[in-house]
């Protein structure tokens, strides 16, 4: 029975188009199945570029290009257009079999013919070709083909590639801009995550190359299958994943394995994959989690996108570390009572105030979290002989003793009143976990990674059984916005030569990414192995405006500014929703707020988690894990970014000074990266340091 397949290129048209063609397009897949070629009016194409090309009607108006197969039953929808311009698009484009993938690529080959002789002319010898010091065959091994060869031969300046992405096969124009940024053959090979197949290719075979070509081409069986593919900007990675996200998923793993990267790299949408290949495979149950419940809420979503095999999903179990924590103290000693965070502080006060120490009630419930919950220290002995990696005020021994002294005394007064932090219902699930080899899960999908502390990567670690594809880890440590620092051997996981990076930003324009990426420019940031972690290699082949960057008088001022910039998107037609703004201090969230509403446009507060159609506005924190069209970041004042009541002073701990101000700068950079298309940044009175420095450099 003949199949109707879509080329992923079309997807980005879909939504393009008039209401009613776009019913009549959902509604010729329900008819493909049922219907004679001749009932659909599939038809050849006079002087059409490739022979295999043929016109489906849409209706009396409309005409989609179909791809046919010399043999088989599949046929792949290319494009939907105008009578006239469906018929002229296929005059002039065609669809080819990359000589390196063996997958299908589409070029407007019209187009390229008439650029090579343009291009020669414009070649000087002032301005040397750009490729001139690669030679064909390396062009070859990557998959350029001859035709693409010859224009690449002509290009003297990176703008002619810029312009020629409306023609080139894209795989191919990948390859041309990682060259000509400077990285070598085997680098841009590796970025891009493309396979060089072993086995010869034979190049004029199609209907082989639309069966390899699953990340460009999906088989939707009817109506309700398309709009589920086009009905969320997620879905398009339901279905394509790049080959290096691909190989990540896919793996077979002798233990942990982590994947990182930059923002927008894809690095969640992997994690979801991953969770759902091994709940495919049958092992055992699967979770997926996180630190927070606002993040596992979106995991949720993303995999009720992805996965439509009842089977597979009643395997995978999506919750934050604390719920799961939680479930497996209550099977053993039911309801904590959780002590809440103002009674820790008076609690923290009166033991400073009985003991006489001079150490204050935070410094002190940092000690406790990260040193004694983060390297299991339960005597006084491990403590005066355990390292504080991290903490940058020394201690001495009668300062140690001290210390200890009240966290004791903090402990016992837990144990006898009844009391329960979520810190130590972790630990107490931990140890229950440890005692069993009857483990709740066979695999555990982490994201997020570089935000969670160490007592919850012990809890992970004790929640699955060490076996193969025990654990996989998503995180970019560039992106952490709370103070856990971690090394991954201390609490137990190995991930030495199963890690991989991504390197390629499918969410953000390159201006974006690159002044984003300016704001970590010389920060030595851990990898949570004990060395330092890069994103130089971090890379967006798309382009758009700069960021604009604006400093106002007044906090009025500035939110009547943020206003305008909003009711000038509206007006470009950006949905409500499509636009956040995101600040450091909540009262300054009000006073846009208040703004938007007074010029008549509706808003909301990220944490009241309605789903409206307004403007969103948050916390940088609140930003995580979201992304927007159009973005703000506001109120980023010298008084406000980084916060004064987030940052320890350097004269009371240098180091731990020096993290502050780097988990702030990272905050920063977190909410710049929510933005796709446009960021606007703002500031009223003197600009953050963060910024100036950027400006000056």
């Amino acid at each position: 029975m003949p199949t109707l397949a879509i080329e992923k290129g079309f997807l980005k048209d879909l939504g393009r188009l008039e209401k009613s063609v776009y019913k009549r397009v959902t509604e010729v897949f329900d008819e493909f199945e049922e219907a004679t070629h001749t009932g659909l009016h599939l038809e050849k194409i006079a002087n059409a570029r490739n022979p295999n090309f043929r016109s489906i009607r849409i209706d009396q108006s409309w005409r989609g290009i179909v791809l046919a197969p010399s043999g088989g039953d599949v046929y792949t929808l290319l494009k939907v257009l105008p009578h006239d311009d469906a018929y002229a698009w296929a005059q002039r484009s065609n669809v080819s079999v990359n000589s390196a993938t063996g997958v299908i690529e589409i070029r407007d080959e019209a187009e390229l013919d008439r650029h090579i002789p343009e291009t020669r002319e414009h070649a000087t010898s002032e301005r040397p070709p750009l490729f001139a010091d690669i030679k064909d065959g390396e062009l070859i091994r990557l998959g350029i083909d001859e035709k693409v060869l010859a224009f690449a031969r002509t290009v003297t300046d990176p703008a002619q590639l810029d312009a020629a992405k409306a023609f080139l096969p894209e795989l191919q124009c990948d390859v041309l801009f990682g060259l000509a940024a400077g990285f070598t053959p085997e680098e841009v090979w590796a970025d891009l995550g493309a396979h060089i197949l072993s086995e010869p290719i034979d190049t004029d075979d199609l209907d082989a190359a639309i069966l390899r070509s699953n990340e460009r081409v999906v088989l939707v069986s009817g109506p309700d299958e398309l709009m589920d593919v086009f009905a969320y900007p997620f879905a398009t990675w339901r279905v394509y994943l790049h080959p290096t996200q691909r190989a990540a998923v896919e793996a077979e793993y002798n233990g942990p394995a982590r994947v990182t990267g930059g923002p927008g790299t894809g690095k969640t949408v992997v994690a979801l994959h991953r969770a759902y290949t091994l709940a495919k495979r049958g092992a055992g149950k699967v979770l997926v989690t996180t630190f927070t419940s606002t993040l596992s809420d979106s995991l949720r979503e993303g995999l009720d996108m992805l996965v439509d095999d009842d089977a597979a999903i009643g395997r995978i179990e999506v919750s934050h570390i604390d719920r799961i924590a939680h479930q497996v103290f209550r099977r053993k000693h039911g309801a904590p009572h959780l002590m809440t965070s103002d009674d820790e502080t008076a609690m923290w006060t009166n033991l400073i105030k009985k003991l006489g120490l001079s150490f204050s009630a935070v410094f002190l419930a940092e000690e406790w979290r990260q040193v004694v919950l983060a390297r299991r220290i339960t005597t006084a002995n491990d403590y005066l002989a355990a390292k504080r990696t991290g903490r940058g005020r020394a201690l001495g021994a009668v300062q140690r003793a001290q210390v200890w002294q009240a966290i004791w005394e903090f402990e016992q007064t837990l144990q006898e009143q009844g009391l329960w932090t979520h810190e130590t219902v972790r630990r107490e699930a931990t140890r229950l976990l440890e005692a069993t080899t009857d483990k709740p899960f066979r695999h555990i999908v982490i994201d997020e990674a570089q935000d969670l502390s160490p007592d919850q990567w012990r809890f992970l670690r004790a929640a699955v059984a060490r076996a193969p594809n025990d654990l996989f880890i998503a995180g970019d440590t560039h992106q952490r916005i709370y103070d856990h620092r971690v090394s991954l051997r201390e609490v137990g996981i190995e991930i030495a030569g199963r890690s991989s990076r991504l390197n390629i930003n499918y969410r953000t324009t390159a201006e974006i990414l690159a002044f984003s990426l300016g704001l970590l420019r010389g920060e030595a940031i851990d990898d949570m192995e004990g060395g330092l972690d890069s994103i130089a290699g971090c890379k967006s082949y798309v382009h758009g405006e700069r960021p604009r960057l604006i400093g106002l008088t007044s906090a009025e001022e500035e939110a009547e500014q943020i206003a305008s910039a909003v009711r000038a998107w509206l007006s470009k037609g950006i949905g409500l929703s499509e636009i956040g703004i995101a600040v450091r201090a909540r009262w300054f969230a009000s006073r846009i707020e208040h703004a938007l509403t007074t010029a008549g446009i509706n808003c909301i507060d990220l944490a009241k988690a309605e789903d409206l159609d307004a403007v969103r506005i948050g916390t940088m924190h609140r930003m995580k894990g979201l992304e927007f069209r159009c973005m703000v970041v506001a109120g980023v004042s010298a008084k406000l970014v980084p916060a004064m009541n987030a940052v320890t002073a350097a004269e009371d701990d240098k180091k731990t000074h020096d993290q502050d101000l780097e988990r702030e700068r990272c905050l920063l950079f977190v909410a710049c990266t929510r933005a796709r298309e446009e960021l606007f940044v703002t500031w009223h009175g003197q600009a953050s340091p963060f910024v100036t420095a950027l400006q000056t450099s």
